[in-house]
């Protein structure tokens, strides 16, 4: 186990006393886990809560046909659980997309120190609350009125704000961003993820460079998703 209490620094718990801090991490452990490794099933009881602490993870469910379609990509300080207190299986699936320190705790200790502080019950209901708004969000995105370019310059705007580095051409996702995974955020075929990425990149608005994307122009980028004009 780490030396030091990380998860002081999470804005997570930015809130909640370190005292509290310090009784949850003793309840739990950290786990290293590599890329791919499944650490949540759709349809199995989870007996623990999963924080981020390093890397990132996907959250994603099966469609009717068996293919994946990507609901999140959570970074540090994310709750990967989508169900904390229901007793039914998980919903979702999360996977492991680069390598990862992920904390976990048992739900039975989280939640008896939920009841004992609300500083740390309020965090992880404003957490999963902002993840129900994003879902939201996205959902409002996904309508059949807006079309695929438009929903994937929406997604890799969303990235770039989220986990993106300023480099000279613009703002780089930090994430190795292969068609495939693309395909699987937007719910589409790969030939036709690969179609739209091009046309992007002939818009100027994104570069791609060895499975990175780099929006180029963020502010075009939000006009187009939001309205559909390129200029």
């Amino acid at each position: 186990m780490m030396k030091e209490n990380p998860l002081v620094s999470l804005e997570l718990f930015a809130e909640v006393p370190s005292a509290t801090l310090d009784a949850l991490w003793k309840a739990g452990r950290v786990r290293s886990l590599h890329k791919k490794y499944i650490l949540i099933h759709a349809q199995e009881q989870v007996g623990f809560v999963a924080v981020q602490l390093s890397g990132k993870s996907i959250v994603y469910n099966l469609t009717h046909d068996g293919r994946r379609k990507i609901i999140f990509i959570l970074g540090k300080g994310a709750i990967l659980n989508e169900r904390i207190l229901g007793k039914g299986g998980s919903s979702l699936f999360c996977e492991i997309l680069e390598s990862s320190h992920i904390f976990v705790v048992p739900v039975a200790a989280l939640l008896g120190l939920m009841e004992q502080d609300f500083a740390l019950a309020r965090a992880v209901l404003v957490a999963q609350e902002k993840k129900i708004w994003r879902m939201a969000h996205q959902l409002k995105n996904t309508m059949g009125s807006i079309y695929m370019e438009r929903k994937l310059a929406a997604k890799l705007w969303k990235l770039a704000r989220d986990f993106g580095v300023p480099v000279q051409e613009g703002i780089e996702i930090d994430i190795y961003l292969p068609i495939t995974l693309l395909a699987d955020m937007l719910g589409a075929p790969r030939e036709t993820t690969s179609r739209i990425c091009g046309m992007l990149a002939e818009a100027g608005l994104i570069t791609i460079r060895k499975k990175r994307i780099i929006v180029t122009a963020p502010d075009r980028m939000a006009h187009f998703y939001k309205t559909g004009d390129m200029s």
